[in-house]
């Protein structure tokens, strides 16, 4: 009989024993397996995100802060110098508006009004260059953002939280009953198509708005906010009661994020009536490995007291996040394959105990000590691949939940102090419109919490178990495997044939 049939055989001597023995190794195989799968794809998520945004700057008006601080507006001048600067690759200066429905803001007026406040001084405190809806100060970055009427309506209704800062601003509970205000809609005029992050926006429908240096009157509508309003390309819509058609439709990744629109930067610029200003500034920088020296030079170009050069605290949070899972998925990993040759080791150990006096008749008729080792290698094999793949179904079915289960109890760490380190700023968003929803992409943090549109970066991780990867970890596997099952294998062989047989 070969080796190899020998090994096979004696693989199922003991079918019970074989059953619990690949189911063991079934869980821990699988569990190694999907913990690899979890690290190559927050890998890869963090290698996207390094390529995508890693080598981006953001350049705000220096001493702003959300909607807090203040400080000169940034100009087309600066943005010109910051494109001189060695290393940028391209420069993008954007200005932020808020849109008020022009029906709600008219009732607003007329309630007002008849309570016999100063309709126009509340208008030019709404609508002046620094102020943004509700009271709240400045715009992005701390940059001032007009408010403007619009046709649209908002895609979020205000809630409960909208509706205890509008109380906090003094538009209710006054002797006159005020009409309820909804959500603000975030524009924003671009000098090219890309988001706050300097990510390329996601255009879902129709196209971009082509030449973003030259004023147009087309637009790039969110998902959601087109829903709401029963928009398609080709639709038309007011700001200002001018009008702009539907270019094409764009999807952010968040519901507040989709509540909002694009315009091209002059388009915007004259909107607001503040020509050549700009909220912020995207810069990209050539490589990553400049991104720093860069950085360094873009501020001293542009000068400390002017303006505030950042590389992201959201990209920042979201790397350091996924590092983090991708380390502890990592030495799961580890562990488990760690886990699996310790249980092929025991099994080893006790099957060659068990087989003595087969391996004292083997070497007495001549068999060499490879020859037995192979056979226990073999064997142990055998129960390797059954287990692997059990444990590979396995994984290709929990990789998904465990991976988000990593992702998900990290970032709410990440966030919770993210949070507590902004918490006493915002005084629990009092003051801002719609428990700040003001800011882009609402929920008084962009995006929605601290983390901002990074939280849809990390969420957005796909573990899936493709085949290199799950072959990868079968191999490793099995190297794990081999030395368990050679180390008693060998270590019995090499005893006298006439000692085993005398101690049987």
């Amino acid at each position: 009989m070969s080796v190899l049939a020998r090994s096979v055989g004696n693989a199922f001597r003991n079918k019970v024993r074989t059953a619990a023995v690949v189911a063991v190794l079934a869980v821990a195989i699988g569990l190694a397996l999907a913990m690899l799968v979890a690290n190559q794809a927050v890998g890869a998520k963090v290698q996207e995100l390094n390529t995508s945004v890693g080598t981006v700057l953001t350049v705000n008006p220096a001493g702003g802060q959300g909607f807090e601080g203040g400080g000169e507006p940034l100009t087309g001048e600066q943005a010109a110098t910051a494109a001189a600067v060695p290393n940028v690759s391209t420069v993008v200066g954007t200005t932020s508006l808020r849109l008020r429905n022009a029906a709600e803001a008219a009732a607003q007026a007329a309630a007002q009004a008849a309570a016999g406040t100063s309709s126009g001084t509340q208008t030019g405190t709404q609508t002046g260059p620094g102020a943004g809806p509700g009271g709240g100060q400045g715009g992005p970055g701390g940059a001032s953002a007009a408010t403007l009427t619009t046709s649209l309506t908002a895609a979020i209704d205000a809630g409960t939280l909208g509706g205890r800062n509008q109380a906090a601003n003094g538009t209710t509970g006054t002797t006159t009953t005020q009409p309820a205000r909804s959500l603000p809609i975030t524009a924003t005029g671009t000098g090219g198509e890309v988001d706050s992050t300097g990510k390329a926006l996601t255009i879902t429908e129709g196209t971009g708005l082509g030449d973003y240096a030259a004023e147009s009157a087309s637009a790039l509508v969110g998902t959601t906010l087109a829903e709401k309003n029963s928009l398609t390309v080709g639709s038309t819509f007011t700001i200002n009661d001018r009008t702009f058609t539907v270019a094409g439709l764009f999807d952010a990744g968040t519901t507040f994020g989709n509540n909002a629109l694009y315009v091209t930067l002059p388009t915007a610029q004259t909107l607001a009536e503040l020509p050549g200003e700009l909220s912020s500034m995207i810069v990209t920088v050539n490589s990553q490995d400049n991104v720093e020296s860069t950085k360094t030079a873009l501020q001293s170009a542009l000068g400390t007291d002017t303006a505030d050069v950042t590389q992201g605290q959201n990209l920042e949070s979201a790397v350091s996040s996924l590092g983090s899972v991708k380390n502890i998925s990592f030495i799961a990993f580890v562990a488990a394959l760690g886990t699996a040759g310790l249980i092929i080791l025991l099994i080893m150990v006790m099957l060659v105990r068990e087989r003595r006096r087969e391996i004292g008749v083997l070497k007495a008729i001549g068999a060499r000590n490879r020859t037995i080792g192979l056979q226990f290698v073999l064997e142990a094999l055998v129960l390797v691949a059954l287990g692997s793949a059990v444990g590979a179904a396995v994984a290709s079915f929990a990789s998904g939940g465990i991976a988000s289960a990593l992702i998900s109890t990290n970032t709410g760490t990440t966030t919770a102090a993210t949070a507590t380190g902004r918490a006493a700023g915002m005084a629990g968003g009092a003051g801002m419109p719609a428990g700040g929803a003001g800011m882009p992409q609402g929920g008084g943090f962009p995006g929605g919490n601290p983390l901002g549109g990074a939280s849809q970066l990390l969420t957005s991780v796909t573990a899936s178990a493709s085949p290199g990867v799950i072959a990868a970890g079968i191999a490793a596997v099995f190297g794990v495997a081999i030395i368990g099952a050679l180390i008693p294998a060998l270590l019995t062989a090499r005893i006298r044939p006439i000692e085993v047989l005398r101690g049987e």
